[in-house]
């Protein structure tokens, strides 16, 4: 059974930082990429950050580059978003996903999810 179970989202200030938890069971990060996606209300869902299989990472919003990080612990089967100097605009729900091998900016291409941390950031 593949699970994907975030954590970590909370309401803070602009310029804050958070991190983001995607606890995973059922499979291992040797075998899937992860991919951590976001969408504000009335917005699509764009991809953000992915980590393959071997710990390759990939940028799918430019906005974020620079101040989000994605990593991964593969004993803890957890992979993790640092999320530094945070805008209002970082505002959305954050999920994570994954599918066999390859990253993808795509969420059409990811067939296990998670449920999605709630972050906001304002004044």
């Amino acid at each position: 059974q593949f699970r994907l179970v975030e954590s970590g989202g909370g309401m803070v200030q602009p310029g804050a930082s958070l991190r983001l938890s995607c606890a995973v069971s059922g499979f291992t990060l040797d075998y899937y990429a992860v991919g951590w996606f976001r969408q504000a209300p009335g917005k699509q869902r764009e991809g953000v950050l992915c980590i393959n299989r071997i710990g390759g990472t990939t940028y799918y919003a430019d906005d974020v580059k620079g101040r989000f990080t994605i990593s991964r612990d593969v004993a803890e089967n957890t992979v993790y978003l640092q999320m530094d100097s945070l805008r209002p605009e970082d505002t959305a729900d954050y999920t994570c996903a994954a599918q066999a091998y390859f990253c993808s900016g795509n969420f059409r291409e990811y067939p296990y999810w998670g449920q999605g941390t709630q972050v906001t950031v304002s004044s």
